[in-house]
């Protein structure tokens, strides 16, 4: 029995130290890429990026509406403006989900379409608590360049138009990937 658990105890002690080997390979071979950009979301006009296409029956679906659902090809551009360079789109879905209308859940990949990172892919899931200056969500993975990747967003709304539903968004992007 004494040797049953010798034998048992070595083969731990050897998975410990081989997994913990291994982890700390993995973390010194991460880069770490920052990144900042524009999110042009325009839900007006006749170039709107983001159009409800669910929402509670029989009420008004709008941004500040429980339970209204967005579908979103948002230009994600270098600079303020409008017309800046393109550097990726925003594709995915917002739905708002706070009973007091004051929050949106973001599910979206960031396609990046620029020189540097073109089509390789952000992939963006959390809360988007639009009341508050700075707010984060997750960086859950992503393609190509950014395979595997893992990080943050913090985004600030730099433009809103309430009653347009138009904003733009600046994105403070830090990820880890391989």
């Amino acid at each position: 029995m004494a040797t049953k658990f010798v034998i048992l105890s070595l083969m731990f002690l050897l998975a410990l130290a081989t997994s913990t080997e291994a982890s700390k390979y993995q973390f010194q071979n991460l880069k770490e890429t920052n990144m900042m950009f524009y999110m042009q979301d325009w839900e007006t006009g006749a170039n709107a990026t983001a159009i409800p296409v669910a929402g509670i029956p029989h009420k008004r679906w709008s941004i500040l509406g429980f339970g209204t659902i967005f579908a979103t090809d948002d230009k994600l551009t270098v600079a303020i403006e409008r017309n800046s360079s393109e550097v990726g789109r925003a594709h995915g879905i917002y739905v708002n989900s706070a009973l007091d209308g004051s929050d949106l859940h973001l599910l979206m990949s960031l396609v990046f379409t620029n020189k540097e990172y073109n089509g390789s892919t952000l992939e963006i899931q959390g809360a988007d608590r639009f009341y508050q200056k700075y707010r984060e969500v997750s960086v859950v993975s992503g393609t190509g360049i950014f395979r595997l990747a893992r990080g943050f967003a913090t985004l600030e709304t730099v433009y809103i138009d309430i009653p347009n539903s138009n904003a733009i968004i600046r994105w403070n992007v830090t990820v880890f990937h391989y």
